[in-house]
């Protein structure tokens, strides 16, 4: 079977490529080799240009798909646009329209691709899942105010430094829970992007007998993600501060709650639904199925570095972000996938890569900067004692 790999050349995609090839298929790219992931139509090292196909083009050009999809069986399109950055319409146009793009392609032609696999994101639940006990908490009757899926938090909570989310009726803290793919509450342009992707991919998918999944990866650690992006996470923002004598810096009080998953598991994830028609017209959360706060994570990593810098928490916090949101992976878990990769391994694996690297160095704080410049990170007030 011939596979098409959208954003092949990219983190996740390049790692499933990998184990696509592992297994025997045959593996057609599709990349545009965009900054700031990559160097402009270089292709990377990494990527076995002997055995793979390679397409240089844009998911957004309809020529390219045409170019790309000649032949092709199955469709990977993990190719997406992730930032914090404003520029809004272009969260749609390279996730949204793109993947519309793609179906109109298989239904006008024809084309006799068998399964489609669509990269979503854990970003669609927004807050995700919580549950309120501050009625039986106050001697209420009953378990209190039951589960909630809570709004964004609001920008004058924020400025005061005021990080966690409050039920609505006893306005008291809340306690998140494993999120499951059930309820949808998308807040940002990259999630509301990512959502409406799943809704064209399964609701076209169905009409026209396209067997289509949607993955709703959690956040993807591990060898291969991109210095220079400054939506890449904590790990490789954390790692070359450490590595480059600065302390990590972690926004709102560092007590967010996230779980991480190794992108070898997210690759596995990604062939396990291609190979299972079980999995077919539904969504799945992709996480490592432990939770950990951004603080505990600093410090795991400062201590697999070796170097003995604390966290520092300037009272800085980005806007649109997430409070705390963990994905329950026991659907994907019925299917046999389990990760395997455990955080101090991707920890391990992510800082040995990063120094064998050419342009490994510190990029931390021109994206910092970039991020102020607008608005995205912004200060809360100080207190006055």
């Amino acid at each position: 079977m011939k596979v098409l790999v959208t954003g092949g050349a990219g983190f996740i995609g390049s790692h499933t490529v990998d184990l696509l090839l592992e297994r025997g298929y045959a593996v057609r790219v599709l990349d545009a080799l965009l900054p700031p992931v990559h160097v402009p139509e270089r292709l990377p090292e990494y990527l076995p240009s002997r055995d793979v196909d390679f397409v240089l083009g844009d998911v957004r050009d309809r020529a390219a798909w045409e170019r790309a999809l000649d032949g092709v069986e199955a469709v990977l399109h993990l190719a997406a646009y992730q930032d914090y950055l404003p520029d809004f319409s272009r969260f749609f146009h390279t996730n949204t329209v793109s993947t519309a793009l793609l179906y109109e392609l298989i239904v006008e032609r024809r084309l006799p691709v068998r399964k489609v696999v669509v990269a979503s994101s854990q970003a669609v639940y927004g807050e995700g899942k919580y549950r309120c006990n501050g009625g039986a908490l106050q001697g209420a009757a009953g378990d209190s105010h039951g589960t909630l899926f809570p709004p964004p938090r609001q920008e004058e909570q924020l400025r005061r430094g005021d990080w966690e989310i409050r039920c609505p009726r006893c306005g008291l803290p809340v306690e998140p829970q494993w999120t499951d793919e059930e309820v949808v509450n998308p807040h940002n342009q990259y999630a509301i992007s990512k959502y409406t992707q799943e809704m064209v991919a399964l609701n076209l998918g169905r009409r026209y007998g396209i067997p289509t999944v949607c993955m709703r990866y959690s956040i993807v650690q591990g060898p291969r993600q991109a210095f220079r992006n400054a939506y890449s996470g904590v790990l490789r923002v954390f790692v070359q501060r450490l590595l480059h004598g600065r302390p990590p810096v972690c926004y709102e009080d560092g007590q967010q709650l996230r779980d991480y998953v190794a992108v070898q598991d997210v690759a596995r994830a990604n062939l396990c639904v291609l190979e299972d028609a079980r999995a077919d017209f539904q969504v799945f959360n992709v996480g490592g199925n432990r939770r950990i706060s951004v603080l505990e994570y600093a410090r795991l990593i400062s201590q697999r570095a070796g170097v003995e810098l604390s966290p520092q928490t300037p009272r800085l916090y980005r806007f649109g972000d997430t409070r705390h949101i963990f994905s329950d992976v026991g659907k994907l878990r019925a299917l046999g996938w389990e990760p395997l990769v455990p955080l101090e391994r991707v920890v391990d694996e992510y800082i040995a890569w990063a120094q064998t690297q050419a342009d490994f160095r510190d990029y931390s704080e021109e994206a910092e900067a970039q991020m102020k410049a607008q608005g995205v990170i912004r200060a809360a007030e100080r207190s006055v004692s």
